[in-house]
């Protein structure tokens, strides 16, 4: 898995590509944790555009950046979510904790 971070003054973006499941969910979230405390932007996105897989490890990534993202009152959104998971987070009740926005093309 593979992950990218840009920054603005107003938002961090944090796009991920491969697959997300236990064996690097940890690393990940050490990388995403540290952008996301260094910049405090209000707003940050996750990007799953290039995400190929994904295990319920991706629901608890999405959960903590939530978690850090909320503490100092700032916006927490996933965007390009495949048609599948999109469901995912839907059914984790995720939607109504974040904004969720599928891919455009689906």
């Amino acid at each position: 898995m593979a992950i990218k971070i840009s920054s603005t003054p107003m938002r961090v973006t944090i796009a991920l590509s491969g697959e997300m499941d236990h064996h690097n969910a940890a690393a990940l979230r050490l990388e995403a944790d540290e952008a996301i405390q260094s910049a405090l932007v209000p707003n940050v996105r996750l990007d799953f555009g290039d995400v190929t897989f994904m295990d319920s490890s991706g629901i608890g990534f999405v959960l903590g950046r939530y978690r850090i993202v909320e503490s100092y009152g700032g916006n927490l959104e996933v965007v390009n979510l495949s048609r599948r998971l999109y469901s995912m987070m839907k059914l984790a009740g995720l939607e109504k904790l974040v904004t969720l926005k599928a891919k455009n093309k689906e």
